[in-house]
This record gives C-alpha cells, structure tokens and sequence, in this order.
C-alpha cells in the first residue's frame, strides 16, 4: 500500500497579516483568551473554512472550541466576506446547529476532521477533541459524545 504525502499548509497564508492581528485580537477580546489560545483557534478556524470552501460537498461542522473563532470572524463581515469570496468564490454561510440537529450527524465531526488532515493543514487536536489520529467512532473523539474530550 503506498501512502500519498500531503503537502503541508500553513492557515497563516490563507490570510493578510493585517487579518490574523485583527482577527486573532478579536477572539481575545471576545472570548477573554491569551494570545497563544487565540491564535491557535483562528489556525483552526480558518483551516476549517478553507477545507469547507474546497470540499462543498462533504458535510463539515466545528467543535465549540474551533466555534468561537468562526463566529468572531464571521461578525467582522468586510473581512469574513472577502475571505470567502477568494477561497470559495461566493459567501461561506454559518449555519449553527440546535443540539438535536447535531447529534442526528454523528459522523460530521470525524469527517470535517479528516478533510482538514487530508486538505494538509495541521490539526489542533485539544481543539477538535482528537484523542487520536484515527477516529473511527464517534464516541472516542467528539468533543460533544459522552466519551469525547472536553
């Protein structure tokens, strides 16, 4: 079996420099996180949105954790819209789910979580409740099951 490299991606080229200090200081003033923490979130965040722009038809959601940085970037819309027209070539949509809506997709988390691997960025695994490298049941990794990190 031969194993494909994935070439490595760094979230911090899918942005100005301008963005990240904006955006990465908007997390810290929202959700009363260090720096380190914020800026971890935003890599996150903005590998996850990419990975949705390049993958429209594999269903894709966050963690809360990843979450807050998708919505903080999101309110900062000339700068959330623009992202998404160079990435997507139209407007990313947030669409929160209601709890009972999140636990009919089981699978989303372990799919987003393989498509962010897959697309060659790197993945935060505190961030995504990633226990292991390999997620094969819901119940070992998501952050919101019973078993999942938290």
């Amino acid at each position: 079996m031969t194993v494909a490299a994935v070439e490595l991606r760094d979230p911090r080229t899918c942005v100005s420099s301008e963005v990240w200090e904006r955006e990465v200081r908007l997390i810290m003033r929202d959700h009363d996180m260090d720096r380190k923490l914020a800026e971890r979130t935003f890599s996150q965040t903005v590998a996850y949105l990419v990975t949705s722009a390049e993958n429209p038809t594999i269903a894709m959601g966050p963690t809360p954790a990843v979450d807050k940085g998708v919505h903080s970037f999101v309110l900062d819309t000339p700068r959330y819209i623009d992202f998404s027209h160079r990435h997507a070539g139209t407007y990313l949509h947030h669409v929160p789910h209601l709890p009972e809506e999140r636990a009919s997709q089981p699978m989303v988390l372990q799919q987003t979580i393989a498509a962010i691997r897959a697309a060659g960025f790197p993945l935060d695994t505190e961030l995504w409740g990633a226990i292991e490298v390999d997620c094969h049941q819901c119940h070992a990794c998501c952050a919101d099951s019973p078993g999942g990190k938290k």
